[in-house]
C-alpha cells in the first residue's frame, strides 16, 4: 500500500487533526501500516514526527509553563489533558472601558502570548455588550456606562496594542482572532435571551458567587447581577462557533468562567475548561501596576515611552523582581537562573526586566530615546539636557516630581523659598537652607548658594528649570 508522500515545508499547524495528510509515510513506503489514523494524537504527531520542524515554543506544556512561573491560580480537572491532546481554541475577555490598555492586563496578555506561543489558538474577546454593563466582580460600585461610539473606538485602539504581543495576520492555524460580544448581543431581544440562556441557570447559582455576595451588603443593580449571564453566554457562544473549549482569566473571574461552562453543559451537553491566573500585588502586600499618577498605559500618549521604562525600573523591588521577571517576560528558566546569579544592587535583572517589556510594548527604537533620556537626566551634564524637547522634558518627569510657577513669581522668588516654600522640594525654608548651605542643592546641574538669583537665562526652552536635591532626587519647575 503506497501513500502519498507530503514534505515537512507543507506541513501546516491545522492539520494536526487530519493525520493521514501528514504522516510521513515514506518511512514504511511499501507495507500496509498495521495502525490506524485514530491511533495518531495531537501529542504524537507532535513530539515524534514533528518536533524537528516546529518552533521550540509550540512543545511546552501551557499549564506547566504558567506554573514555573507562578501564574497558575485554579484550573478545572482535566484542562491541562485537554490542552495536551491538541490544539485547542481558548480565550480571554477585555472590556474596553478605555482607549487604552494599562499594565494592569498586562498578565493577562502574556497569558493569551504564553497560549499561543505553546501552539495554542488564542481569541481575543473584547465586550463591546459587556462593557455597556459593567462586572461586578472585585468592584465595590457600579461602572458608568459607555456609548456605542465611544466603544467602537476603544476596541480599534485595543486591538492595534494587543498586536504588537499576538500574531493575528500569519497564515498559522492557531493565529489570534478578535471577536466582539456586541455582534452577538445587538440582534439578541431581552426576551429570546431569559428563553435561551436564563432558563438554564438557577438564581441560587448566581446568588452563591463571591463577585455576588460581596455586593449584597451595598447594592448590586439588575444589570450586574446578569453579566455572570452574559459572560456565560459569549463562552457558550464562542464554544458553538469557534470551537472554543476554554475560557480563561484572572483569579477573580473564576465565577463568572465557570458559569460559562456549566451552559455549555445544560445547554449543549458540551464539555469546556476553565483557568485562571494569579492577581498580582507586590510584596507589600499592595496592588501592582498603579502609580500616584493613576494607571500606567500601554499607549505612548497617556503614559510615554521614558515613564514606561522607569515605573519598571523604580517601581519593582528586589522581593518582587524574580516573580515578575518570570510573568512579563518569555525569558527561559535557564536565562532567568543565570540572572539571577547578579547581586540585585548590580540591576543586571532588574534593566533586563525593564527592556524586554519597554521593547514589546514600544519598539526598540522607543527604549533607547528611553533609555538615551534616562542617561541625560541623570548625568553630568546640562548641556545635553538641553538637547531634549519639551515634550522628553515633561515626559521625564511625573506630577508629584513637577511644579508650576507664573513668571510673576519667578522674577521675585528667591532660591530658599523657591525649594522650601513654592515647591515644596523642602519641607520648609529652613530644610531648603540647610540643603542648600550643606552643598546638596543644584539648578540646571550646576551647585547653588543662598545668594543665587535666577534669571531668564535659566529657563531651558524659556520655560523650564532642573532642580535637584542630593545625588538621585530631580524635579521640573515650569514657568507659565
Amino acid at each position: 500500500m503506497r501513500f502519498k508522500l507530503i514534505g515537512p515545508k507543507q506541513l501546516k499547524f491545522g492539520d494536526f487533526g487530519k493525520p493521514l495528510r501528514i504522516i510521513h509515510y515514506s518511512l514504511i513506503a511499501n507495507r500496509k501500516p498495521t495502525f490506524t489514523p485514530e491511533l495518531f494524537t495531537f501529542n504524537w504527531i507532535r513530539n515524534v514526527y514533528l518536533r524537528p520542524y516546529l518552533n521550540s515554543e509550540m512543545n511546552k506544556n501551557f499549564v506547566e509553563e504558567l506554573r514555573w512561573r507562578g501564574m497558575l491560580h485554579d484550573i478545572m480537572p482535566d484542562t491541562e489533558k485537554q490542552l495536551n491532546t491538541e490544539m485547542t481554541s481558548g480565550y480571554i475577555g477585555f472590556d474596553p472601558t478605555a482607549d487604552s490598555l494599562h499594565i494592569g492586563h498586562l498578565v493577562q496578555i502574556m497569558t493569551l502570548l504564553q497560549f499561543q506561543q505553546c501552539g495554542h489558538k488564542p481569541y481575543v474577546l473584547v465586550g463591546g455588550a459587556t462593557g455597556m454593563v459593567g462586572d461586578p466582580s472585585g468592584k465595590s460600585a457600579e461602572r458608568n456606562l459607555l456609548s456605542e461610539e465611544t466603544l467602537s473606538h476603544n476596541v480599534a485602539s485595543v486591538k492595534a496594542q494587543l498586536e504588537k504581543f499576538l500574531d493575528f495576520s500569519s497564515q498559522a492555524a492557531n493565529k489570534a482572532e478578535m471577536v466582539n460580544n456586541f455582534d452577538w448581543f445587538k440582534n439578541f431581544t431581552f426576551l429570546d435571551f431569559i428563553r435561551d440562556v436564563g432558563k438554564h441557570i438557577s438564581v441560587n447559582y448566581m446568588m452563591s458567587k463571591d463577585s455576588v455576595q460581596k455586593r449584597l451588603e451595598t447594592g448590586l443593580s439588575f444589570t450586574e447581577f446578569t453579566y455572570q449571564l452574559v459572560q456565560g453566554y459569549d463562552f457558550y457562544w464562542l464554544y458553538k462557533n469557534k470551537n472554543c473549549k476554554i475560557q480563561m482569566g484572572g483569579s477573580d473571574q473564576w465565577g463568572n468562567i465557570v458559569t460559562g461552562t456549566e451552559l455549555i453543559r445544560r445547554k449543549d451537553g458540551g464539555e469546556a475548561y476553565a483557568l485562571t491566573t494569579q492577581l498580582i500585588k507586590k510584596a507589600d502586600g499592595t496592588k501592582f501596576g498603579k502609580t500616584e499618577g493613576g494607571n500606567v498605559w500601554l499607549d505612548p500618549t497617556k503614559t510615554s515611552p521614558y515613564q514606561f521604562y522607569q515605573f519598571w525600573m523604580k517601581s519593582v523591588s528586589d522581593t518582587d523582581l524574580p516573580n515578575f521577571i518570570r510573568i512579563f517576560t518569555l525569558k527561559s528558566k535557564e536565562e532567568i537562573e543565570a540572572l539571577e546569579h547578579h547581586p540585585p544592587e548590580s540591576r543586571i535583572m532588574l534593566k533586563a526586566l525593564a527592556e524586554d517589556i519597554t521593547i514589546r510594548v514600544h519598539g526598540k527604537a522607543a527604549l533607547t530615546r528611553a533609555q538615551e533620556t534616562s542617561a541625560i537626566l541623570f548625568g553630568a551634564s546640562y548641556e545635553d539636557f538641553k538637547q531634549l524637547s519639551s515634550t522628553e522634558i515633561e515626559d521625564a518627569f511625573d506630577e508629584k516630581e513637577t511644579f508650576t510657577l507664573s513668571k510673576e513669581e519667578f522674577n521675585t522668588i528667591d532660591v530658599v523659598s523657591l525649594f522650601g516654600e513654592k515647591t515644596k522640594i523642602y519641607p520648609s525654608k529652613g530644610e531648603a537652607r540647610k540643603g542648600i548651605q550643606g552643598n546638596g542643592v543644584s539648578i540646571n546641574k550646576a551647585k547653588i548658594t543662598l545668594e543665587r538669583k535666577l534669571t531668564a537665562d535659566d529657563l531651558l526652552h524659556g520655560k523650564y528649570l532642573l532642580a535637584q536635591k542630593g545625588k538621585t532626587n530631580y524635579y521640573l519647575i515650569a514657568v507659565n
